[in-house]
């Protein structure tokens, strides 16, 4: 995981719009690695990559921001 500092925080959290979030990162994740490991084109590998690099700063806010899930979700989408 990439937000090793957040790791806690993201175990404890149990809002299920953040427990969602959470989800669809590990998703993300797996499946850039999997790309990864086939050495597909490099622009597929980096779209998986900005994906997760998004993902990852809706998670950081979420973490941060508590509020933040509940604005997200009613103003989706992001």
């Amino acid at each position: 995981m990439r937000l090793p500092l957040m790791r806690t925080l993201i175990m404890e959290a149990r809002g299920p719009w953040q427990l969602e979030l959470f989800e669809a990162y590990q998703m993300a994740v797996e499946a850039r690695d999997a790309v990864q490991r086939r050495k597909v084109h490099t622009n597929i590998l980096r779209e998986y990559d900005e994906t997760c690099f998004e993902i990852e700063q809706h998670v950081i806010r979420a973490i941060q921001e508590p509020s933040h899930a509940n604005e997200q979700k009613a103003g989706e989408p992001s």
